[in-house]
Order: C-alpha cells, then sequence, then structure tokens
C-alpha cells in the first residue's frame, strides 16, 4: 500500500484523527504524492460519503417498515385497524421524523481538511485548501483547530508564521467567529504557537475579543500587546461587544478583564482611556459605542486624567451620541472652571443638540457664566439664539426667561443678536422678548408674516350633480336579466316597469322574460330573500309559469305590524308579506320598505291582483316624486278602481318634497279615496318632524330622550330617532330608532337609502351611522352612498355630521383628494353643512376609535385649500372643545397638533372671537408645546 492509498482509506472511513496520523509519517515524496491525488479525490470521497448515507437510510426504512407493520399487526389483533393518519402519528411519538445519524457523514470533509493541512505545500495552498466552498458545514460537533494545529507543528517555523498570518488575513466579516467555523479559532491558535506579529485586520481583532474563554486567560495571552490597541480601532468590536455588563463582574467579562489589568499595571491606563476617547471620536452608532462608554465608566478616571483630555472631550458634545455625550459633560463639569472660551463653546454645543436633557443641561450652565463672568454677555448671545430655535417649548420658554433675566447685561450688539432670533420663537415668547429689547412692531411679527405661508384658497367647487333619471320601461326588452348588477335606481325601474307592462303587454311580457330566465336559479335553497335580484327573478317565473314558486321553509316575517288602534283602509293593512321576506329584526329598517314593495307586489301578482302601475316610481334622479304626478296617479286609481299596495303609497309619500305648492295639495284634497285623503293630509303638513341626535357609547352626545338604549352599533354612536306616530307602519319604522347593532343582513342595500327618503337627509344618515364601520372603510357605506345623500333634501343633523366626520379620516390611496374633503366640499357647495356639529361628531370618533388625527388634518387642509377655508374653522369650533383634555386629563401630542392647525385655519378665515376651551390652557403659567400652541391661537383670535 502506497502512501496514498493509505490516506485515501483513512478518509474513506472518515476517521480525521487517522488522517493525521498517516500524514504526519509521510516523507517529502509520499506528502508530494498525497498533495497531487487530494484534488482529484473531493468527488469521489463525496458520492462514497453520499452512497454511505443511503445505505444507512435504506436501512432505516427497512427496519421502520418492519416495525409498522408488527405494530400494526399486533392493533389488528386488538380489533383496530390502522390507516395513514395512525401510522403518522405513530413515527412521531417514535421519533421517526429525527434523523438519528444525521451529521455522521461529514467525516469525510473533516479528514480531507486534515489531509491537505499535512500534505499540501505552501501555506497559501493550505489556507485556500482549508477554506474551501466545498467544506463549508452550517455546524459541526468536531474541534478539529487541535488536530490542524498537530498537524502544522510539524512544518518549518518560517512556515507555520507565514501561515498563521495568512490564515488571519483570510478570515472575513466581523460577526465573531460563530460565522467562520474554525477558521478564526485556528489563526489566533497559529499566532499564539509561531509568535508572529498579528496583521492589522479587523475580523482578526473581533475574533480576538470574542474568542471564548479569552477574558480568563488574557493576562498571559501573548496577543493582548498586539491586538488591544487594535480593540479601539477595527470596525465591528463594539458591535460585537456591545452586551457586555460592567455591572456583573466575573471571569469570562472582558470589561472585568480590562479593570483588573488596568489596575495590576498589565494594561496601561492611558492606553484605555485613549482608546476610548478616540473611539467617541471616530463617532458611530450608540450601540456600537454602548461596550467603551461602559468600560470608560469602569476606569472611573481622575479629575487630572480628564483634563489632559478636556479638548477631546469638548469636541464630544455638540455630536456624539447621548450616552457619550452625557458622559464627556459629566466629566468635564467635575473638573472644574474651564477656560472662558472653552466654557462658551461647551455651551453652544449643548445648546445645538436635539436631546432635551442636554439641552436643559447647556442652560443651566449658561446661567451659571452669566453669573460668574464680570462684564458683558454679548458672548453668551448666540447660544440663547441656538436656545430660541429648539423644538421644545420648555426649553425656549426656559431660554426667554434667560435672556429677560440678564437683558442689562447685554451691549447693543448683544441685544440686536438676541432680537434677530426673535422670529424662532412663537407668538407669545416673541413678544416677551420684544416687550424688553424691542423689535418688530405689531402686526409686523416675522411669525405672524410666516404663518399665513401663501395661503390662496380656489373657489368651491360646483356640487355633483344628481344622474339624470332615464326613461320609464314601456317595452318588455327594456327589463334586461334578473342578476344583480347596475345602478341603485335599476330595480326601481325593473319593479315598475314589470307591473306596467303586466297590465298593458302581459303576453309581450312573458315572451321577454321566458328568453331570460334560465338555470341555475337564485332562488332554490334560499330560505329568504334578501336582495331585489330575487325577488325580481320570482316575478319573472310567476309570469311565465304561474304557481312555480320554490317551496319555502318556515320562519320569515308574516306580515309588518300595525299600530294598535291603526284605521281600516285597505291600504293601510300590515303588508302582506311572504315566508321569503327576512324577519323585521335580521335587516335594517329602509331595506325593509324595500323589500316589503316587492314582497307586496309578488303577493299581488300571484293572486292577480297588481294595480295598472306602480304610485312611487321616481320622476327625478334624486329619487323624488312630483307632488303633481303622484295626485294625477292617485286619481288614476280612483277612476279604475285600484286599490294601492300599502309599501307603495308610503314610498309614494316619503318622496314627495318637502315644499309642495299649494294648488297641488288643493287638488289631493279633492280626491275622494282614503289614500287619496292621506296624500293630502301628508301634503298639508302632515309630514312627520322627528327629533333626532347621535348618543355616544359614555352616554354623551345630543339626543331627546336619555340613556334608553342597549348595545350600541361598533363604532360607539347610536341614533336616536322620534317622532309622533303617523299611523303608517313602515313610515314611523323609519322614524323610530333604529337598530344600532351591526349584524349580517343589516346595512344591505345601503346605497339605495337616499333614494328611499330623498327629503330625509337627516333620517337616512342616522339609518347610515350603525353601518360606517372603521376608519379603514369596512363597514356597509360607501363614499357614493353618501355623495347620493348629501343631494337629499331636508336638514342635515347630527346623523349627516358623524356620516361626514367618519369619511374624514379615510385616505385617498390614488393621489386624489380623499374621500370626506370631497364630501365636505360638495355639501359646503350645496350649503347647509352643520360645520360645527361635524367638528363635535369628529372629536367625539377620534377619542373613541382607532381613527388618527393626521388624515383628519390633512382632509381639513385639503378642504380649505379647495375653497372650504371658513367652513373649516367652523369645523374646528365644533372639534376643539370636544377634543382638547378636559379636567383630569394630560394632552399629547395630538392636542399640540390640532391646536397649531387651528390656528393655521383661524388665520386663513380671518377668524375672531375667543373660544373658551383654549382660553383656558392658555393662561396657564406651563410652558409645554401644548400651552405654547394655546397661548399662540388665544393671542390671535383676541
Amino acid at each position: 500500500m502506497n502512501a496514498w492509498e493509505a490516506v485515501e482509506a483513512a478518509i474513506d472511513a472518515g476517521d480525521h484523527q487517522l488522517v493525521a496520523a498517516r500524514v504526519l509519517e509521510l516523507d517529502d515524496e509520499g506528502r508530494r504524492q498525497v498533495a497531487a491525488a487530494l484534488p482529484g479525490h473531493l468527488p469521489v470521497a463525496r458520492s462514497r460519503a453520499e452512497a454511505r448515507a443511503e445505505e444507512r437510510r435504506l436501512r432505516r426504512e427497512r427496519k421502520a417498515e418492519q416495525a409498522w407493520q408488527e405494530h400494526r399487526l399486533a392493533a389488528s389483533k386488538k380489533g383496530r385497524d390502522l390507516g395513514e393518519h395512525d401510522r403518522w402519528q405513530w413515527e412521531f411519538e417514535r421519533g421517526r421524523h429525527w434523523d438519528p445519524v444525521q451529521g455522521e457523514d461529514n467525516g469525510w470533509i473533516h479528514a480531507m481538511r486534515v489531509a491537505g493541512a499535512g500534505a499540501l505545500g505552501g501555506p497559501a495552498a493550505v489556507v485556500s485548501w482549508l477554506n474551501r466552498r466545498d467544506f463549508r458545514l452550517w455546524r459541526s460537533r468536531v474541534d478539529l483547530v487541535p488536530v490542524l494545529e498537530r498537524v502544522l507543528a510539524a512544518r518549518p517555523h518560517e512556515w507555520q508564521c507565514d501561515f498563521a498570518v495568512r490564515a488571519a488575513l483570510r478570515l472575513r466579516g466581523t460577526g465573531g467567529p460563530a460565522r467562520a467555523g474554525d477558521a478564526a479559532p485556528l489563526a489566533l491558535a497559529m499566532l499564539r504557537r509561531t509568535g508572529a506579529t498579528p496583521p492589522e485586520h479587523d475580523p482578526l481583532a473581533v475574533a480576538w475579543v470574542t474568542e471564548p474563554g479569552t477574558a480568563a486567560r488574557l493576562h498571559d495571552d501573548p496577543l493582548l500587546d498586539h491586538l488591544l490597541p487594535r480593540l479601539f480601532e477595527a470596525e465591528g468590536v463594539g458591535r460585537a461587544l456591545r452586551d457586555e455588563r460592567a455591572d456583573r463582574p466575573d471571569e469570562g467579562n472582558l470589561l472585568t478583564a480590562l479593570r483588573r489589568l488596568a489596575g495590576s499595571g498589565r494594561v496601561s491606563r492611558d492606553l484605555l482611556l485613549d482608546g476610548c476617547v478616540r473611539r467617541f471620536l471616530r463617532g458611530g452608532a450608540g450601540p456600537d459605542l454602548r461596550f467603551f462608554v461602559r468600560l470608560h465608566e469602569l476606569l472611573e478616571p481622575t479629575p487630572d486624567e480628564v483634563a489632559k483630555r478636556a479638548r477631546d472631550y469638548l469636541r464630544l458634545l455638540p455630536a456624539a451620541p447621548g450616552p457619550v455625550a452625557e458622559t464627556a459633560l459629566r466629566h468635564l463639569r467635575g473638573i472644574g472652571p474651564l477656560d472662558p472660551a472653552d466654557a462658551v463653546e461647551a455651551v453652544q454645543s449643548l445648546l445645538v443638540r436635539a436631546e432635551r436633557k442636554l439641552v436643559t443641561a447647556g442652560l443651566t450652565w449658561l446661567d451659571r457664566l452669566a453669573k460668574e463672568t464680570p462684564g458683558d454677555l454679548d458672548e453668551l448671545a448666540p447660544a440663547l439664539t441656538y436656545a430660541f430655535a429648539s423644538e421644545s417649548a420648555d426649553v425656549q420658554g426656559r431660554a426667554v426667561r434667560l435672556a429677560v433675566k440678564h437683558a442689562r447685561r447685554f451691549t447693543p450688539a448683544g441685544a440686536e443678536a438676541v432680537r434677530d432670533a426673535i422670529g424662532m420663537l412663537p407668538q407669545d415668547l416673541g413678544e416677551t422678548l420684544v416687550s424688553v429689547y424691542g423689535g418688530a412692531e405689531p402686526g409686523e411679527a416675522p411669525w405672524e408674516a410666516e404663518a399665513y405661508d401663501g395661503f390662496q384658497p380656489a373657489p368651491l367647487p360646483v356640487p355633483v350633480a344628481a344622474r339624470p333619471l332615464p326613461a320609464p320601461v314601456t317595452r318588455a326588452a327594456q327589463l334586461g336579466d334578473t342578476s344583480w348588477h347596475g345602478e341603485a335606481d335599476r330595480w326601481e325601474r325593473w319593479l315598475a316597469g314589470f307591473v306596467r307592462l303586466y297590465a298593458t303587454d302581459p303576453a309581450g311580457l312573458r315572451e321577454a322574460l321566458a328568453r331570460l330566465l334560465g338555470e341555475p336559479t337564485h332562488l332554490s335553497g334560499r330560505r329568504t330573500w334578501s336582495y331585489p335580484s330575487q325577488w325580481a327573478e320570482a316575478m319573472a317565473r310567476e309570469a311565465v309559469a304561474p304557481g312555480a314558486e320554490p317551496p319555502a321553509e318556515e320562519g320569515g316575517l308574516r306580515a309588518f305590524p300595525s299600530p294598535p288602534g291603526a284605521p281600516a283602509a285597505s291600504w293601510e293593512r300590515p303588508v302582506p308579506a311572504h315566508p321569503r321576506m327576512p324577519g323585521a329584526g335580521r335587516i335594517s329598517t329602509p331595506h325593509l320598505l324595500l323589500l316589503s314593495r316587492w314582497a307586496e307586489a309578488y303577493v299581488a301578482l300571484r293572486a292577480g291582483a297588481l294595480p295598472p302601475y306602480l304610485l312611487a316610481e321616481p320622476t327625478s334622479g334624486t329619487g323624488h316624486l312630483d307632488p303633481a304626478v303622484l295626485v294625477e296617479r292617485l286619481a288614476g286609481y280612483e277612476r279604475a278602481g285600484a286599490e294601492p299596495m300599502p309599501a307603495d303609497l308610503q314610498q309614494a309619500l316619503l318622496r314627495l318634497p318637502r315644499d309642495v305648492p299649494a294648488e297641488v295639495a288643493a287638488a289631493a284634497a279633492a280626491l275622494q279615496s282614503a289614500a287619496g285623503q292621506a296624500a293630502a293630509r301628508w301634503m298639508a303638513g302632515g309630514r312627520p318632524r322627528p327629533v333626532s341626535g347621535v348618543r355616544w357609547a359614555d352616554g354623551s352626545g345630543d339626543t331627546p330622550d336619555g340613556d334608553r338604549h342597549g348595545p350600541h352599533a361598533g363604532n360607539g354612536a347610536v341614533p336616536v330617532i322620534s317622532a309622533e306616530p303617523t299611523g303608517l307602519g313602515l313610515v314611523d319604522a323609519l322614524f323610530s330608532d333604529p337598530d344600532p347593532r351591526r349584524r349580517d343582513g343589516h346595512g344591505c342595500c345601503a346605497g339605495m337609502w337616499p333614494g328611499l327618503l330623498p327629503s330625509d337627509r337627516e333620517i337616512v344618515a342616522l339609518h347610515l351611522v350603525p353601518h360606517l364601520g372603521d376608519p379603514w372603510g369596512s363597514g356597509h357605506v360607501a363614499s357614493d352612498d353618501v355623495q347620493a345623500l348629501l343631494r337629499c333634501e331636508g336638514p342635515a343633523g347630527d346623523g349627516v355630521a358623524l356620516v361626514l366626520a367618519s369619511f374624514l379620516g379615510r385616505r385617498a390611496w390614488d393621489g386624489d383628494l380623499a374621500p370626506g374633503t370631497k364630501l365636505l366640499l360638495d355639501l359646503a357647495a350645496r350649503g347647509g353643512l352643520p360645520a360645527e356639529r361635524v367638528g363635535a361628531q369628529l372629536a367625539a370618533q377620534l377619542r373613541r376609535s382607532w381613527q388618527k388625527l393626521g388624515p383628519v388634518l390633512a382632509a381639513l387642509e385639503d378642504a380649505a385649500l379647495n375653497g372650504a377655508h371658513r367652513e373649516v374653522w367652523e369645523v374646528l369650533t365644533g372639534f376643539l372643545p370636544g377634543y382638547l383634555p378636559g379636567p383630569g386629563e394630560r394632552p399629547h401630542t395630538g392636542h399640540t397638533q390640532a391646536l397649531a392647525f387651528a390656528l393655521r385655519a383661524a388665520r386663513w378665515a380671518g377668524a375672531r372671537g375667543t373660544l373658551p376651551c383654549v382660553s383656558e390652557p392658555a393662561a396657564r403659567k406651563a410652558s409645554s408645546n401644548y400651552v405654547r400652541e394655546a397661548r399662540r391661537l388665544h393671542a390671535y383670535l383676541s
């Protein structure tokens, strides 16, 4: 067996110890022979290892299969039949998915590396071999360093030194040896063995300080004198040592070890202190400097040591990370008085910082310097101007108080420097300085000129007009299909057209509908019909094949109840409902009105009692019905002897405008039927006059009738409606409290609701309130629905205000104006915007929901820029009293932002007149940002 065959056999056995023994026995010729064969043996060794692993896997699989069959046989004898799931559970319990020999096939890698370390010729070749990509392992349980070190020790000393330096320079990254395998430990071991001078290489320094056990053997480590200075220069050391704790002294703690070495004289204190300060001056992220700050403090530098480095500590004050600057400041203040020029420089450096703690320390130092400095204080004027530019109201207020306190100590030149910086202060503080130092005339202060920021509002946009009403359906072909799509008024046209054609052209209607109907139907298997499309299909099928209605399950609404003592006229009886009608508690009341019209038409169709046309078919795109047209339709019913359908007549009354011409009301009074007289009473002032409002879950809000409600809407608002009963069941239900809960089926078809009550905008809004959802728009109400609501008539109250407020916090994702901005502009252009109520509801919503102030202020600013600047200020007059903190509440950043925006809005609108909610905080003696903004707004309004 030649030299290579012996080494090859040891490699195939995966025994790196045996490989080490074989290569140490080789002579020069044998090493050349092995070195020549090693590269070509790489794929062979890998394939042999994979073959051995596959053989073991198959053997393991056969054993597992035999064990499973035995387990299954034993179970079958007990009467249990095991399936695949049982097998998976059985294998899991036995640890089948854990490979007990995982990692054992890496032995060939260790053996190949040892063989190359002992056989290859030059140091560079060995370093490259040991770091080959083929040999990289995620992890290994084998510590190969002692074996490699023993093999490399057989080489000449110069060769070992060369190898050690090359291996150190080959290290990459600054994440420590955990990311470098055994390359770092081997390089450090060979440097210690050979005594070679370590190269200046950052990853080597990181590997040294993070090597396990370094702190314990640091005193006798031959690398200490070479690598300790690099501790403060190498990139990555601070990051690797950021978790070292000075409060945990133990043998493995590098901080403790360095302090002991400095105490014993093994390491110079000056070396460590100079290294820390030098590292501070180099800068960097605060966490990466944490180790050096702790080391610096652990050394407890004496006043003399600090004084020697005072200039360096001064250089740290303006820009070093906060903890470093605080450390430098503390030591500077402990060495006694500084040179006056150095002291002024230190104060100025502190006053340009962003950290409030450091700026406050700078103001304290400035005050002390002012007391200790003889003569004028002109040198301190620039420092004061730095404090005036601070973002903290407390800092600005304290700086102004110092400027006032020491005003007599400034010469005209120093006073001029202070006056030049007044524009950086808020109005109240600026006026205080002007009163002492002089400066801008009233009305010409720089902060006032800047605050208007070139505001130029655009004219209000033209209100969005209602879409023209399509022509009525007069031909069967116009009905189209019965699937759900299209605009909200499509189903009004469909139902009215069906009723009209059933009276005038029943044969043509059947023929047209027969061509439209097909399979599958949307009716079978449905317990209730909750959409107009389902009723439309049912009516179409009934017209084509009478009596073919799918069987219904019990449980639907039988009839909408009439109030006690209701008149007995046929059209005033309960709406003839159907088992397919959803229960009244399962749908919102406007949707109940919508479905009731379909249900009564379907019942009348099956009974052969459909009227010749509908009374409630609208004559305007807003959903309104011309009163004269309704009178004419009722007269036609009287002439034909037709009975109005209850829901249809009530819907017709709800669609009448609020103002009816006197001659039309007189014509209605001349009608003879009970339905005609009901319409006459409605037109003569019988329309309900509800009292309404919104009550929030905590009992706040404008409501006419106390806390008598139960569960509330998901957004926390409870709509309240009360009105004198009319005796009309559906009308009275609409003009009473909506169900405040959000449940499945509630809020359905909300886009149609404005067209059902086009003259009662507030009532529609209050029925929408429980379905507004969250500020991300997850409710049933869309911006198009609200746009249709704004086109309705009638006064706008808390309901409209809350609906509009809920959209002001929603963002626009397409770069256009936000939905709430568009809606506010539209209602402002129409007139009748309840601005103060919008503000009050917006404040209540912000206090009780996840809605954020930022998007709200952005929406209001966009509205102001587009012409609604006066309306925006009115919104804020209702918003601020409800949003600003009340008794026992603490202000936060949002309150300050709201006041700052309110000042801008007040200037845009030219507003005047104080607000109590602003006057109270403005009178406080505090100097917080909140109080400062309150003073600015109050000063302007006054």
